[in-house]
Formats: structure tokens, sequence, C-alpha cells
């Protein structure tokens, strides 16, 4: 199977961001798109940004074992479609899935290989800015993502990788040493 990255970090750090700037290095790098119950923000399609479900259909393939991994996260859930991931590899090239801490320590277990990758904040007041920033949320949702973010935070030594996001450049330059360490 081609190399599959797993991209974690709290809330707002910009993982998404640095993957999209990952991608436009690498064209041939895919997105695995995840599966959340959450409800989508302005802008975002169903498949493209994620799978949105409902919390029946995501028991049910809970149920039928049609995840890799799943988390629950700041009252939602998500999840990585196993079909998803399988179906991105097949093709020979890399996967980057954007995941929460507990999905990539899930695949970390079931996949030895991937190779996870934390992006932490300069400092908690950047996140915390990062998130006003977004302005997608009410300030109790906004309190409940910051006091998860203080707790990944202290998960950053888990990982072989650790990508600081206070320069886009130069963390998307990491990240490109990174995959091209495994790709290249």
């Amino acid at each position: 199977m081609a190399a599959v990255f797993v991209i974690t970090g709290p809330s707002g750090v910009g993982k998404g961001t640095l993957i999209a700037a990952l991608r436009e290095r690498h064209r041939e790098l895919e997105l695995s798109v995840s599966a959340t119950t959450r409800a989508p923000r302005p802008g975002e399609q169903d498949g493209v940004a994620y799978h949105f479900l409902t919390e029946d259909d995501f028991d049910r393939r809970l149920a039928a074992g049609e995840f890799v991994e799943h988390a629950s996260y700041a009252g939602h859930r998500y999840g990585t479609l196993r079909a998803e991931l399988e179906r991105r590899a097949r093709g020979g090239a890399p996967v980057v899935l954007e995941i929460e801490l507990q999905g990539a320590r899930q695949v970390r277990a079931a996949m030895a290989d991937a190779v996870a990758i934390f992006i932490a904040p300069r400092s908690l007041e950047q996140l915390r800015e990062r998130l006003r920033g977004r302005g997608a949320e009410d300030p109790a949702a906004m309190a409940r993502r910051l006091a998860i973010a203080e707790t990944e935070l202290a998960a950053r030594e888990e990982f072989r990788f650790v990508v600081v996001n206070d320069s886009l450049d130069r963390a998307t330059s990491e990240l490109d040493e990174i995959y091209l360490q495994y790709t290249g």
C-alpha cells in the first residue's frame, strides 16, 4: 500500500491549511475525506470537506466495521471510512488523513507504517486567536475546543514528528521534508 500520512493536532492549529499547501507541492498526494456527525460549516460540501452523516448512519457504519478509526470530539463524532482510505491507497498514490488525536492513535495502532505528524501552535494564545478568527462557533463551543486543545498539546511527545505552525512557509517546508523521506 502507498504511504499513509496522519496529520493531527488541536482544532484551529491549521492542519487543513498545511495539508492544502503540501498538496499544492505534491499533486499526487490524495486526501482521505473523513466522516462526521457535525453540521456543515458555510461553504463545506458533502464528500469534499467531510462525508456528513446522521448519528444513526454513523452508528450503523460503526457497527458494520466500516471505520479504520473513529473518535468523539467537541460533541460530534468523526471517523475515517475504510472504503475511502482503501480506494485512494489502491491507486498507489500516497494518502493523507486529517484526524483528531484519538483517531490518530487508533491509526498508529492499526497501521504501524503510517507516518504520524503532530501539528502544534506556537502557543495556546495563538490557537485561541485562530479559533476566534474562524467566527464559526459560539463562546461555549470555543471554550470546549480550547480545553481539549490543552490536553491534546500534552500528547505531542507521543509523535516522532512535531511541526510547529507559527509560519506557513516554514511549517509547509518541514512537512515537505517529512513527506519526501517516505515517498522520495
